[in-house]
């Protein structure tokens, strides 16, 4: 029993502790190319923010993990069966009950440990802020924390090289054989400005990947996905703990 996971432990427990900030992983419900599993992404954010609150809270930080949230933002991979769509407007409500319950706990720091690209939270957090102006809002992509290519000779999108390695570590039972998958190979647009990133658009996947893959995962090995894994969460770990001690009423310097 991890005192530290919520689902795991117990009133008995819970009421003798002064919880500080409460860890929400997100994940996504989607196809991962051939090779990995739909729940790609809930493995993820659930083991990173697990393991670094397993530091924290041995470091004496009060961080307590919510139960994942597995439906994401799929809004071009609709035609993909099983591809589930959890709209923006939808995260925001959920988001918005969490947010009154831990408000009227006086736990007053939140941590979403986003594990999909397709979410993206900030305009959530700047619109929920007004209305939980004491609860400090905050969003963290796990696989952004350090520079991937240090790691990965090519990191990918989307069930590439880097999501591959870090899966071969987590969840190796259920990654099917590097064989089994696709090259990843995708399309980009054609305009300018949306290739080069500066106009943003909805891409739709069947149209850009043929295994709905965007990244090559061939060189993807269970070493690489440990050594990123590691480096992750330990710099989540450490801004765990520097929200515990935080402040939030003096946030800048």
């Amino acid at each position: 029993m991890r005192p530290y996971v919520l689902a795991e432990t117990n009133w008995k427990d819970v009421k003798q502790e002064s919880y500080t900030v409460a860890i929400l992983p997100w994940g996504a419900t989607e196809a991962h190319n051939y090779h990995l599993p739909y729940g790609t992404d809930n493995f993820q954010a659930e083991y990173v923010a697990i393991k670094a609150a397993k530091i924290a809270w041995q470091n004496n930080a009060k961080v307590i993990v919510l139960p994942i949230i597995p439906f994401g933002v799929n809004t071009g991979q609709m035609d993909i069966p099983f591809c589930i769509n959890m709209n923006p407007s939808t995260q925001y409500a959920v988001l918005k009950d969490i947010l009154q319950t831990l408000n009227g706990q006086n736990i007053e720091k939140l941590v979403i440990v986003n594990s999909h690209g397709g979410n993206n939270f900030k305009q959530i957090i700047r619109e929920l802020s007004l209305e939980f102006p004491k609860v400090f809002i905050c969003a963290i992509n796990w696989w952004q924390v350090t520079d991937a290519t240090k790691y990965f000779d090519a990191p990918g999108d989307h069930a590439g090289e880097l999501e591959t390695s870090a899966m071969l570590k987590i969840a190796p039972n259920i990654v099917l054989p590097i064989e089994q998958a696709g090259n990843g190979n995708s399309k980009k647009f054609k305009i300018e400005g949306l290739k080069e990133g500066w106009v943003i658009a909805q891409r739709q996947w069947t149209k850009i990947s043929e295994d709905t893959g965007v990244g090559n995962p061939k060189l993807a090995t269970k070493e690489k996905g440990i050594t990123f894994l590691n480096v992750v969460i330990k710099k989540i770990a450490a801004f765990f703990e520097e929200l515990h001690n935080a402040d939030t009423n003096n946030m800048y310097q």
